[in-house]
């Protein structure tokens, strides 16, 4: 980890004086391989952060659902997530495709507690764990570089209230979006989206539904 901080990074903390606790941090708390803690820690969130660079150098930082053990730990270095149906941009997947190296933060809002990754991202559209996450699109596997937990102070106390409708299941169809019923967009949603306005009760303006996501009726 010789190459953790940058001549930037020295350079602010020289100018704060906190030089040698940074190494000291780093020494203690930073990883490069997952421990049953972390492992025990990833696979009971149900939601996590992802950042990715786009060919711009612009970072996407991305919120990223789903049920308590979405994000697999398959053995110490590696870990593994789906990507579920969205608005059709793939922002994270294309990023990552290009440029492979991603940041991750999970967040545990109640305890307080917060975990940071940095690993290196690959995207397989065959990979053998899609079978195992219903409704994911693509399976996204991630080779740890750092990990490490962050103090959780400034960590905000907040309660889940329920899990989102939207969230796929093998048990029972996942609801449709109803972004997907927005009058402009009709002509350029896929034809498996076809019909979806109509099942959600007809088309709807762009004001329309930001009214929806307003009322959290979205």
């Amino acid at each position: 980890m010789s190459d953790f901080y940058s001549k930037q990074h020295r350079h602010v903390q020289e100018r704060f004086e906190t030089t040698r606790l940074a190494d000291a941090v780093r020494k203690n708390i930073v990883a490069s391989s997952m421990t049953a803690s972390h492992r025990e820690f990833i696979e009971s969130r149900d939601m996590f952060f992802l950042t990715t660079l786009d060919h711009r150098g612009y970072p996407t930082c991305s919120y990223k659902g789903g049920d308590p053990g979405f994000i697999r730990v398959l053995d110490e270095k590696t870990l593994a997530f789906p990507s579920y149906d969205g608005n059709g941009m793939f922002l994270s997947i294309g990023n990552m495709i290009a440029n492979d190296k991603i940041g991750m933060l999970l967040i545990d809002f109640e305890t307080p507690n917060r975990i940071r990754i940095h690993g290196t991202a690959s995207v397989d559209f065959d990979d053998p764990l899609l079978s195992a996450y219903a409704g994911a699109e693509v399976v996204v596997r991630v080779h740890v570089t750092d990990i490490f937990t962050n103090c959780p102070r400034y960590i905000h106390r907040y309660q889940r209230i329920e899990r989102s409708k939207y969230v796929p299941s093998a048990e029972e169809p996942t609801p449709q979006p109803q972004w997907k019923r927005i009058d402009d967009l009709q002509s350029a949603l896929p034809e498996r989206a076809h019909g979806i306005a109509e099942s959600l009760g007809g088309l709807i303006s762009q004001e329309e539904y930001a009214d929806k996501v307003k009322k959290g009726e979205a």
